[in-house]
């Protein structure tokens, strides 16, 4: 770190560069116009509050903030799933293992007497701690060491805080928690004696089924999505809980989160019922869809489903729901000849149980997106391939 960084003179000039349009390959062949700052640090700077600008806006406008390299930044969590995250927690003591750029920590700190943040990477502990005393948050604690070595330390705390990452040597999109680092799974017995309650963020990339596998005393699964993609998936353990895993979705909106709700056994448990379309359509969020809930949502909210694998829904009378509503105009079968009478030639499509993608779709109907049509190309409980034309309600 730097801390020539922090001269007002330099501040201001990647404060003027990051609020107008620049081309940082040009400007780091221009070279650096200060003697003690190299061009790629500056560029460096000049990058991070671009890219702080839509996710972490209190860093953004905040003076004074040091960026980390870019791959920190995408690690970390948005202000927005940082926010959610940090009303889960209360207490005297929470401490973060894997303490990254402090985003968690700092809105943890608004609701923990104190913070203890681990970070392996020693410039990026320097850089989190600067901007913890920037912002002003004075009950952070920060530990330029391993996490787990701290935790032996301490006697008990009341929460520990986990967002491992993926090892470069695993392979593929499928991973599992054992190819993560820590290795919760192998340490769980460490973790449970120093507190009983644990908090791991993971990638919304892992399987839950995998993970309840791996996992023990799993209470809650949060599964959070923004802008309807779904971000991160927040495991509570509390030790020697008997209580069956609650499944809990949010889609976080500006004005109101939806959120729906289920346990994980029921799921299992539930008879669903189907049904050709009727009136409207409706298709469960993002955060929902990764659930896996398709049964528990048709039973919450009286609908039917027009396939055991479509995990679309259908009523004669309109509901609030937490996805997308749409008023059915029309149905009929998967048929070129039918589809061509049709003639749309711009709709927004959506496939569900469907053999061809979108793509595919478009290209032989020569349909452009976007307009006030939405088509559904999936599969009825007949098992026949049908076409839904809809208007968004």
């Amino acid at each position: 770190m730097n801390k020539h960084i922090l001269h007002k003179e330099v501040q201001d000039f990647i404060i003027k560069k990051s609020d107008t349009s620049i081309d940082l390959a040009k400007f780091i062949l221009s070279g650096s116009p200060f003697d003690t700052i190299s061009v790629q640090e500056l560029a460096q700077q000049i990058n991070g509050r671009l890219k702080t600008k839509g996710k972490l806006p209190l860093w953004y406008e905040t003076k004074d903030i040091y960026y980390p390299p870019t791959l920190n930044l995408e690690q970390t969590s948005s202000e927005t799933t940082a926010l959610y995250k940090s009303n889960l927690v209360t207490g005297n003591i929470l401490i973060d293992l894997t303490g990254g750029f402090g985003i968690d920590d700092y809105y943890f700190s608004k609701k923990v007497e104190k913070v203890i943040h681990c970070e392996l990477n020693a410039n990026l502990s320097e850089m989190a701690a600067h901007n913890f005393q920037v912002l002003k948050a004075d009950n952070i604690q920060t530990h330029a060491n391993n996490g787990l070595e701290i935790l032996e330390k301490l006697p008990s705390v009341d929460w520990i805080y986990i967002d491992p990452s993926r090892r470069h040597d695993s392979k593929g999109k499928v991973f599992f928690l054992e190819d993560c680092l820590p290795d919760v799974p192998s340490n769980l017995e460490r973790l449970f004696s120093k507190s009983n309650r644990i908090l791991i963020k993971t990638s919304p990339l892992l399987d839950i089924r995998s993970g309840l596998k791996s996992l023990k005393f799993v209470k809650e699964i949060h599964i959070i999505a923004v802008h309807n993609e779904v971000k991160e998936l927040l495991w509570i353990l509390e030790k020697d809980t008997k209580l069956e895993t609650l499944i809990k979705t949010v889609q976080i909106h500006k004005e109101l989160n939806q959120v729906f709700s289920f346990l994980l056994h029921e799921e299992n448990n539930v008879s669903p019922k189907f049904s050709f379309p009727k009136k409207y359509l409706y298709e469960p969020n993002a955060s929902i869809m990764k659930s896996g809930g398709f049964y528990s949502v048709s039973k919450a909210y009286e609908l039917e489903k027009l396939h055991q694998h479509s995990h679309l829904y259908t009523s004669d009378n309109l509901i609030d729901f937490p996805g997308r509503c749409f008023e059915i105009l029309s149905v009929f079968p998967y048929q070129r000849k039918i589809l061509k009478k049709e003639r749309i030639t711009k709709a927004n499509i959506t496939t569900r149980n469907f053999p061809e993608t979108v793509s595919e779709i478009r290209k032989k109907f020569k349909i452009k997106d976007g307009g006030d049509i939405y088509l559904f190309f999936t599969t009825n409980c007949n098992d026949e391939k049908i076409v839904l034309k809809c208007r968004k309600t």
